[in-house]
């Protein structure tokens, strides 16, 4: 395949990119920088080549990972199943994850530590929620063990029942309770956490019942 440098083109979707035609035909795509490299005229050899088209494949494939990146942070699993669906091959898949570590921008302890406290803010899970959510997204066992080592579950199934009550407050005592232990239990709470919570919360929904029942009688006098 070796042969003369014939064009070089800027890409249409992709201003970034520049395609390379070898003898009039199209061979690959290179950065815009690499690309600079080059000139019309150029002799390459099959090694220059392939060396450089595998070096395009690199650079296509890592701008892909970054752009995956760019929408929330990813473990190193989820890059690499994102490029696999795409058939970037293994070998390409692996040099572009070293290279994202090396950058710090693919580290699965602070992608752990991400997700768990992203639930706490938005959507409270539980420790077994959270293992099993870690692992489907590839975490290491270990990682996963340290990340969820400190976190107080307590708190976490607190703010989870404050959200669920305010959907429940008007139901029975029977009810509220089967309906708060199932919205906890499928949020991955344990049942020690939930039962003594179920019944706090119940307390507070009578308390606020009776004080307002208190302030209509006080408006009616």
């Amino acid at each position: 395949m070796a042969g003369t440098v014939t064009a070089l083109r800027f890409q249409k979707r992709n201003k970034n990119r520049v395609n390379i035609y070898i003898d009039d035909q199209f061979a690959f795509g290179l950065t815009a920088i690499e690309a600079a490299r080059l000139r019309v005229g150029q002799m390459l050899s099959d090694d220059d080549i392939a060396r450089l088209q595998k070096q395009g494949e690199v650079e296509q494939a890592y701008e892909r990972a970054l752009n995956f990146l760019s929408y929330r942070p990813r473990s190193e699993a989820e890059v690499h199943r994102n490029l696999r669906k795409k058939n970037v091959e293994d070998v390409v898949v692996a040099v572009v994850i070293e290279r994202l570590t090396r950058a710090g921008l693919l580290n699965d302890r602070e992608f752990a530590c991400y997700w768990v406290e992203n639930r706490l803010q938005f959507n409270p899970r539980g420790v077994r929620a959270l293992r099993h959510e870690l692992r489907e997204k590839g975490v290491s066992a270990s990682t996963i063990a340290d990340t969820l080592a400190g976190l107080d579950e307590e708190v976490a199934a607190r703010k989870a029942a404050e959200a669920g009550v305010r959907r429940l407050a008007h139901l029975n005592p029977r009810d509220f309770r089967r309906r708060l232990g199932a919205y906890m239990a499928r949020r991955g709470f344990s049942y020690a956490v939930i039962e003594p919570l179920i019944e706090e919360m119940l307390e507070a929904v009578r308390c606020e019942a009776l004080s307002d029942i208190e302030s209509e009688g006080e408006d009616n006098e």
